[in-house]
């Protein structure tokens, strides 16, 4: 029995060993693959805030553009108030408005009624569900009464928790309606007993933006005070331009899809740019700066300011205080104006509202310029430290920043960031999550994901398909800035080998892409090394070009239309003012002369001006600037073969 024993303790030691030895591989498999997921989120969220810094850059454009195009007030004085114009309150009535228009017996989607009743929301969501589409009579009718309501609401939206009541809170949206579904599934829909805090960036990204501010404005229109709107930096519609929901609106309403946008403009102008819950917790979308003063909050007339992204300040206004608290700041010029001042805001004023709707917090002490968005600020630990203490506050909570768990909590707990769009980059890439305020300030968070599947994919697959999809979006950045990228690495090549060490690499991506990215540990899906570990650089471009529209244009200017592509699609839009999409040659010719002077960009005129020829096929003096532009896209040679290596590494 002693020996049998014996064999029985070893066969059980070895089983154990064998146990932790496949159980050490497994956790340092699954360690690698979420370093190569962190690694992919780091460089999807690096492009995301380097494209809302151009988007910030157009500012100064416009303002360059209205400087030096002297005749662009008189010719198309629609153009400048449109950018700097300001809203002021409406007091036409509804009918003049919107005036009559008729839901047809063949429409057979929602029918509301007005005033509206909780069955409207019911009735709403179940539409939406079917992937049915509003009619524009009900649209526009519940853009007028919002805007209408908002009108008579603070800055800082105030609500309370009782021992019976929490609130909840969710973060960016994004236009992913499922989302928004699960959670109305999950925690109830709103109403006076289930108080909501929606914190802003409804709109742009997803393609059901347009649904989710209906359901959000009719919760609204039902519950005032229980259901709380905040301003995002995407409520703007020079962002709704470029990240989608301006398309959106066009594609669905073909009719009266202007009209609509109009008044989205007021809408969003009108959203409040924050809320406080019990005299306790702050809730603005992007954060605070060591200046952010709540009661100069509550006291601007945020209807004023139609875009965060275009100041409507007079260049001759500013005084000598003003430009002393601006000493540390590069805010974006102001513009000449004609008018009273008192019918724009000051710089100091924009600065506030900038702030709360752009800004990121930081381990970093300090507050100082936030260099990856290009707008707000980065603010430390005892940026918030101060803040609170200063307004007796004792927590804040934001979203703007996609999480991997859909929340993230820094400063010690006293900023807690709330992300509620799941899915967000690439399927499966992040949670989403909402927080749930009780009495007493007790907090709750839940997460979720929403998915299709019927089960959840291996880490593996998940963790593939994120990267592939960055690889591919960074690589496109890359091709947009190829020539640049080849004279730095020539530049570092000095035996003309073709060949760079890994940090030369890595410095020359750094320098000219601009993108804070660990480019060594990306390395290996950028390019190919050598066993000495040297950097074939031109094997950054092996398996992609840039479609030419026009054989015969120069690589250097198709480079650069693509670079600009979506900068420029934006200034055609704000010229396009009848949303025809065709924008004539003169104005083409005149837009891209002071693009190419305000951003040093070195082309040829009349390089421009022959693609624009080539591009105009039925000689009619204008351009499809939609199509032109759509010519301009990266051909990924090697999609086909990156699809079937989806196993395990």
């Amino acid at each position: 029995m002693g020996c049998g024993s014996s064999i029985r303790i070893k066969k059980t030691a070895k089983t154990i060993k064998a146990a932790l030895i496949i159980q050490n591989w497994y956790r340092g498999y699954s360690a690698r693959l979420r370093t190569r997921e962190r690694y992919a989120l780091t460089v999807f969220q690096s492009l995301e805030y380097a494209d809302e810094q151009g988007q910030l850059q157009l500012s100064n454009f416009f303002s360059f553009m209205l400087e030096n195009y002297a005749g662009i007030k008189e010719k198309d004085p629609a153009i400048v108030n449109r950018l700097f114009g300001c809203s002021f309150p409406d007091e036409r009535s509804k009918l003049d408005c919107i005036g009559v228009i008729e839901v047809p017996d063949s429409y057979t989607g929602p029918r509301l009624k007005f005033p509206l009743t909780p069955d409207s929301l019911h009735l709403l969501i179940e539409g939406f569900k079917k992937q049915q589409i509003l009619h524009a009579s009900y649209v526009l009718e519940i853009l007028f009464e919002t805007k209408e309501a908002l009108m008579q609401m603070p800055n800082l939206n105030r609500i309370r928790t009782y021992p019976t009541r929490e609130i909840t809170i969710c973060g960016d949206l994004h236009g992913k309606l499922d989302d928004l579904l699960l959670i109305f599934s999950k925690n109830g829909l709103p109403s006076s007993s289930n108080p909501y805090v929606f914190n802003g960036d409804f709109v742009d990204r997803g393609k059901n933006s347009i649904e989710i501010l209906m359901i959000l404005c009719v919760g609204f229109l039902l519950y005032g005070d229980d259901l709380c709107l905040n301003r995002g930096n995407h409520e703007d519609f020079l962002m709704n331009m470029r990240y989608g929901f301006t398309k959106e609106v066009l594609s669905k309403y073909k009719v009266h899809g202007e009209k609509i946008l109009k008044f989205l403009e007021d809408v969003f102008a009108w959203l409040p740019v924050g809320t406080i819950i019990d005299e306790e917790i702050l809730i603005t979308h992007g954060g605070i700066s060591e200046s952010t003063d709540l009661v100069l909050l509550n006291n601007i007339e945020r209807n004023k300011l139609k875009s965060v992204l275009m100041p409507p300040v007079p260049l001759d206004k500013s005084s000598p205080v003003e430009t002393r608290r601006h000493r540390a700041r590069n805010p974006p010029r102001g513009i000449q104006m004609t008018g009273s001042p008192s019918q724009y805001l000051t710089k100091y004023e924009w600065e506030q509202v900038t702030d709360v709707l752009w800004s990121d917090p930081r381990e970093k002490r300090g507050c100082y310029p936030n260099t990856c968005r290009g707008g707000g600020c980065y603010f430390g630990p005892d940026v918030t430290a101060k803040f609170l203490r200063k307004h007796r506050l004792k927590l804040l909570i934001r979203s703007h920043e996609c999480k991997p768990d859909g929340y993230e909590l820094c400063h010690d707990g006293k900023v807690i960031t709330v992300f509620s769009a799941s899915n967000y980059y690439e399927e499966g890439s992040n949670r989403g999550a909402y927080i749930r305020v009780g009495f007493r300030m007790t907090l709750q968070f839940f997460q979720y994901q929403v998915t299709k599947a019927t089960c959840i994919s291996p880490l593996y697959r998940r963790v593939h398909t994120i990267e592939s999809s960055a690889m591919k979006i960074l690589k496109e950045r890359m091709i947009a800035r190829k020539t640049d990228l080849v004279n730095a690495f020539q530049h570092q090549d000095r035996e003309k080998t073709g060949k760079i060490s890994m940090g030369q690499w890595a410095f020359s991506m750094e320098t000219v892409l601009g993108l804070k990215l660990p480019w060594r540990s990306l390395s290996t899906r950028l390019v190919i090394t050598d066993k000495e570990g040297n950097v074939d650089y031109m094997s950054c471009f092996n398996d992609m070009h840039i479609q030419k529209p026009v054989k015969e244009v120069q690589s250097a200017l198709i480079e650069t239309l693509y670079r600009y592509r979506s900068d420029l699609q934006i200034i055609f839009k704000v010229i396009d003012s009848d949303h025809s999409g065709l924008i004539s040659m003169e104005e083409f010719h005149t837009m891209w002369k002071l693009f190419s002077s305000h951003y040093n960009v070195c082309i040829d005129d009349s390089q421009v001006d022959e693609l624009a020829r080539r591009m105009d096929l039925n000689k009619d003096g204008s351009i499809d600037f939609n199509e032109f532009f759509k010519a301009f896209y990266v051909v990924h040679k090697l999609d086909s073969s990156t699809k079937t290596n989806a196993g395990p590494v």
